[in-house]
């Protein structure tokens, strides 16, 4: 199969050298091409500002912006079957940054306007609908509801379901604790495992899925 994932953070910048981001890492995206990759796959990795090695036998794509993450996943979009979208895309930019750095001076506070930035998912899907989708839903409550709401809505094939306040599936570490929600219904419990080891359980489905349709 042909396969598009993102991974880490995006940056969205306030001036020169400040930014808005998140606390990804990229470990779990960096799983899944590698999974993907050990099991034949042709994979394309997407990956926003991280500091981990590139896996051997795969092309990767590097983004600063969910502007850029946009444009790169609609560019490898079209021919590919399989997209997991594992990375955290910024909800939103700065609507104008600064041009030069904002020097403190006598300010005591900055009001700065925040726009939505493209939802990514639900921009590309029409363009190639023969493909898997699956999306990831990092929560911190209600997150069973917030997933398939999000399943839903971005008419995802496969969401993976994780509550960031419990132990062992916060960002950055080496595990997760996730439950996977088809869109054709049901919901399976991965519990706490390596992102690794979740990867597999990821692609076990995805290559299920497509065998059988």
């Amino acid at each position: 199969m042909k396969v598009v994932i993102t991974a880490g953070p995006t940056r969205e910048f306030l001036d020169p050298v400040r930014f808005l981001s998140n606390p990804s890492t990229g470990r779990m995206g960096f799983a899944c091409a590698s999974e993907g990759v050990d099991r034949g796959h042709d994979v394309v990795l997407i990956s926003g500002p991280v500091s981990l090695p590139t896996p051997d036998g795969l092309r990767r794509v590097d983004v600063v912006s969910a502007s850029d993450m946009w444009e790169a996943v609609r560019l490898a979009f079209g021919e590919c079957d399989v997209l997991i979208m594992c990375a955290a895309v910024a909800d939103w930019t700065v609507d104008v940054p600064a041009e030069t750095k904002l020097k403190k001076g006598t300010m005591e506070s900055l009001t700065v306007s925040l726009i939505r930035t493209r939802d990514i998912l639900a921009s590309v899907s029409a363009e190639n609908e023969s493909a898997t989708l699956v999306g990831f839903a990092a929560e911190t409550d209600h997150v069973i509801e917030a997933a398939t709401h999000k399943l839903k809505s971005k008419g995802l094939d496969l969401i993976v379901a994780n509550d960031v306040t419990v132990p062992g599936a916060g960002f950055g570490g080496e595990t997760n604790v996730a439950t996977l929600l088809p869109a054709s219904g049901g919901a399976i419990d991965c519990g706490l495992l390596t992102k690794r080891a979740l990867a597999a359980r990821i692609f076990d489905w995805v290559e299920a899925t497509r065998r059988s349709d």
